[in-house]
């Protein structure tokens, strides 16, 4: 079976909701709309105290080539403008809206048709994107109209569609592809065309064999669209992970996928796309995974952007008496939240409720030169050496191993016997690389 050839591990996979249908969370009384929920530039704030917005309206443009739009996910008045603490554990700008009712802008097609005739054109299709506000979904919430924009002298051969979701704990791919195929495959028709290839490859795990069955069953009906089993084994969501075990490419250090004529979006963003083209729905709510060991009711939830995470775990039955630390995506990659009133955002895929057994630090023990970290990292990196260079401010040696090439998998620390707190460091150390490097450039 398919998978990608260097290091990798097994983490325990908790996926305790994946046989929980995705509900409708409930619309809270107010929301706090971050104006950042992408990587790039902010969007720009159109909206003022007191103006009165529809749900799926903008309320925030976007800036630049790399940035997105915001929309307002609820109906009701603008309360303010303020900012709010993010995922990130930063303060940033946001919209704040007190909800009246639900009234949608009039543009967007509520009905449950699934609509299959693709009527726009490339250009056509990367510019409802745009204006829809469509991210990736997977969690690195890059603008998608930027990776559907091919430039010159480029060529895109494939598109790949990752419905792998190797984090444990995280489901909520897996239920959109059982309850939501059809439209997933509409999507990566419609960005097939955006990107003018005729082949799509969608690669899931093998722990997900219902959803492999029925994507491939539905996929009979599209042409170009295949579908194919993985082993399990965590990264391979990575997009440099998938791409290898699906076409056997491998992207250059400091390179994109692009350069190797390949794409990649997640599952959530084809059914995004296909809501944008086809309902012209922007991007204001996501289906968001709550789970925990200890939470009495986890499940997964259609869920509006600023909603606080608080009503998430309401939903879930509460938070239990002994949550020790609460996360924002899979427990390998995720941050841990300063509070459970952080909005959620286009990129929230899970929130994790983790207990104090399960949440509190091991004792850092020298390390004993097992090399364990190194089996495990997908990328050839030495994480021992990258934590050492950070912790000794060693940055141009950092750089020189190839620091910036580390995805932040946490595959090094999850291995390490001796309780090293290797990722932390490589982040530390990646971080000032490219603060470094930014302002050399600056300099010139």
């Amino acid at each position: 079976m398919k998978t990608f050839p260097t290091g990798g591990v097994h983490p325990p996979e908790n996926k305790l909701t994946s046989n929980c249908p995705i509900q409708v969370l409930p619309i809270p009384q107010s929301v706090a709309i971050p104006v950042s929920q992408h990587i790039g530039s902010p969007a720009n704030i159109i909206v003022n105290k007191g103006d009165s917005v529809k749900t799926g309206q903008v309320i925030a443009e976007s800036k630049g080539f790399v940035s997105a739009c915001i929309h307002s996910s609820v109906s009701g008045k603008v309360n303010k403008i303020d900012t709010v603490i993010d995922s990130t554990g930063y303060r940033q700008t946001a919209v704040f809206i007190d909800v009246e009712g639900d009234e949608w802008v009039d543009t967007i097609d509520r009905t449950d048709e699934i609509v299959t005739e693709i009527k726009l054109s490339s250009e056509e299709i990367i510019k409802r994107c745009l204006q829809s506000g469509i991210v990736g979904m997977g969690g690195a919430t890059f603008p998608s109209h930027v990776k559907l924009t091919v430039p010159a002298g480029k060529k895109c051969e494939v598109l790949i569609i990752n419905g792998v979701e190797c984090e444990p704990y995280l489901t909520s791919d897996h239920r959109l592809m059982l309850e939501r195929g059809e439209e997933v495959l509409i999507g990566a028709s419609i960005l097939m065309k955006a990107l003018n290839v005729n082949k799509a490859m969608i690669g899931i795990e093998n722990n997900k064999r219902d959803a492999i069955g029925h994507m491939t069953k539905l996929a009979t009906a599209f042409k170009g669209i295949t579908v194919h089993p993985l082993k399990v084994k965590y990264p391979q969501g990575a997009e440099k992970q998938l791409i290898k075990a699906l076409i056997n490419r491998e992207v250059p250090s400091g390179r994109l996928p692009l350069d190797i004529n390949t794409v990649v979006h997640n599952v959530g963003t084809a059914f995004a796309v296909y809501e944008a083209v086809q309902k012209n729905k922007p991007l204001f709510e996501r289906v968001v995974t709550i789970t925990g060991k200890t939470v009495s009711k986890p499940g997964n939830y259609f869920v509006r952007t600023g909603t606080p995470v608080s009503k998430l775990i309401e939903a879930a039955g509460g938070m239990p008496e002994d949550t020790g630390k609460i996360v924002s995506g899979g427990p390998m990659m995720g941050k841990a939240l300063s509070s459970a009133d952080v909005p959620v955002v286009k990129g929230t895929s899970g929130i994790i409720l983790f207990p104090r057994s399960e949440s509190e630090r091991t004792e850092s023990k020298p390390c004993i030169r097992c090399a364990k970290c190194v089996s495990a990292c997908a990328l050839n990196l030495e994480p021992y050496l990258l934590m050492t260079l950070s912790e000794k401010g060693l940055f141009e040696r950092a750089e020189k191993e190839r620091i910036t090439d580390c995805m932040e998998c946490g595959s090094c620390s999850f291995t390490c016997p001796a309780g090293r707190p290797l990722l932390d460091y490589i982040r530390l150390g990646k971080s000032t690389v490219i603060r470094m490097a930014r302002e050399k450039v600056v300099k010139k």
